[in-house]
């Protein structure tokens, strides 16, 4: 099977990624309520410049949403990773994977200092796919999340993108 494109997401990819959130949602890694038929995708916080997809053969099949741990300026300089979600059909492609390093390299790119994410202590498959990209676990909120009638750990997790002179590597400086 060919390598998945990512992209960046476009108005029009609307259907295919509410389709995918419907599809794939669960208490394994979602800590909100499942969506609604009708719930849109894209919202004002989070549109699709917000979001990058994978597409195998010209179909959308997964996403990952970026974002920011806080509004504050003082932490502006990390990315976060907000959500990654695949095809349950094309997972195992390599699509996950491919989704995280265009987030890591995106934002390396872009010049953020870190990039972090928050996974759910029972997500095993997750977090070893997190962990095989570089992210190392920076701390655990146990029993954070009450989920399915367990208590769940919240996992957080984060990378320095930065080289040995303090730029982002690949990053234009001036």
């Amino acid at each position: 099977m060919p390598a998945p494109h990512i992209r960046r997401a476009r108005a029009e990819d609307e259907q295919p990624l509410r389709r995918i959130d419907l599809e794939t949602w669960s208490p394994l890694h979602a800590v909100s309520p499942p969506p609604g038929p009708d719930d849109p995708f894209f919202r004002d916080i989070c549109g699709p410049d917000a979001h990058l997809v994978a597409e195998l053969d010209g179909a959308v099949v997964g996403y990952v949403r970026l974002g920011f741990p806080t509004p504050l300026a003082s932490n502006a300089h990390v990315r976060q990773i907000r959500g990654l979600a695949v095809d349950g059909a094309a997972r195992g492609h390599g699509v996950g994977r491919a989704l995280v390093r265009a987030a890591v390299e995106e934002a390396r790119q872009e010049g953020f200092r870190r990039i972090t994410l928050r996974v759910l202590g029972h997500n095993t498959a997750a977090r070893k796919l997190y962990e095989s990209e570089g992210f190392v676990v920076e701390g655990v909120q146990p029993e954070e999340f009450h989920l399915d009638g367990q208590y769940v750990d919240d996992v957080l997790m984060g990378q320095m993108l930065t080289g040995p002179g303090g730029a982002a590597e690949g990053a234009l400086t001036t």
